[in-house]
């Protein structure tokens, strides 16, 4: 397997990857390197993690460059380290991490550098769950456990600005269920809640964790996928589709599934993510006209096209 290859493999994952060699200079700097902490490879590679870009701190603020940098001491003694820090965001704010850093050897068992796995932390201090339990309050949906309009809002925003700052495209889903009205017409509004609910989850099964599905009102859902492209967000909007047809409740009267119609929209240079919002629902739209079920894109159904994949 050849080194483009090998950096295929690590671009397609989701925790974010670097390498380092023995001097501190960066060597490698993945796809989700880029997305968690906001810097492009190009503004990373050839330059020292404590040059005024990662400058990770512990808990206390103590800079771990200065005190106790893991991959440093990895290269040193060839141990594996595992840590919860705080890195320094391209765009100003500090974000609690997990890394892992483990040694890279060449065949003759020498130390050649290190490499550093990290990710969003789930094992937060105190003070961070406490600021996520207040910021879930306000942004998450009561009803689906999903993000609310609120949060879809500012995701979209700070998706707008990666666009702006960085070129990173990202895609907008708008998920309408079909006949929604109907099913709590006829089965009531508890039923029509388990829906929603059983929907919200659907939506959610398939994404990576730096995508996001929220509930934009009633009936509607709004899909956020980053650093998409045409091919990626039609692939997940027909999986979902399926998937989601796939999905049911049991009432006491009937077993109840439901289908949904899907608009999607990609970002364009400069413009803004309300404009690709509503594009995305624009196209919804088209969808429910079309029939129900199915997706469009640029005007055009885009559903057949995708039939065929398993």
């Amino acid at each position: 397997m050849d080194s483009d290859q090998y950096k295929k493999i690590l671009d397609a994952l989701t925790d974010g990857v670097y390498m380092m060699n023995p001097d501190g200079v960066i060597t490698f700097w993945n796809k989700s390197a880029e997305l968690l902490s906001g810097y492009k490879a190009e503004e990373i590679l050839g330059r020292e993690c404590a040059d005024n870009l990662l400058r990770h701190v512990d808990k206390n603020g103590m800079e771990l460059c200065l005190t106790g940098c893991p991959m440093a001491a990895t290269i040193k003694d060839g141990k594996v380290r595992e840590a919860t820090v705080y890195m320094h965001h391209k765009h100003g704010h500090r974000m609690p991490i997990t890394v892992r850093s483990s040694p890279i050897r060449d065949a003759s068992g020498k130390i050649t550098g290190a490499v550093e796995v990290f990710n969003r932390c789930s094992d937060c201090p105190n003070l961070v769950m406490e600021m996520e339990k207040l910021r879930k309050e306000v942004l998450v949906d009561p009803l689906t456990g999903i993000g609310n309009r609120r949060y879809a809002d500012i995701t979209m925003n700070q998706c707008g600005l990666s666009m702006r700052e960085g070129n990173t495209p990202f895609g907008i889903l708008f998920v309408d269920i079909d006949n929604f009205k109907q099913i709590n017409d006829t089965f009531g509004h508890a039923v029509g809640d388990r829906i929603i609910t059983m929907v919200a989850k659907t939506l959610t099964a398939m994404l990576r964790p730096l995508d996001a599905a929220c509930r934009w009102g009633g009936d509607e859902f709004v899909i956020l996928l980053l650093d998409s492209d045409e091919k990626g967000l039609i692939t997940v909007a027909n999986r979902l589709r399926k998937l989601l047809k796939k999905s049911w409740i049991d009432t006491e009267e009937s077993r109840l599934s439901v289908t949904a119609s899907f608009g999607c929209a990609l970002s364009d240079e400069d413009e803004s993510a309300q404009s690709v919002l509503e594009r995305a629902d624009r196209q919804a739209y088209l969808s429910k006209e079309a029939g129900r079920d199915c997706i469009y894109f640029r005007d055009k159904d885009v559903t057949s096209t995708m039939r065929s994949e398993p």
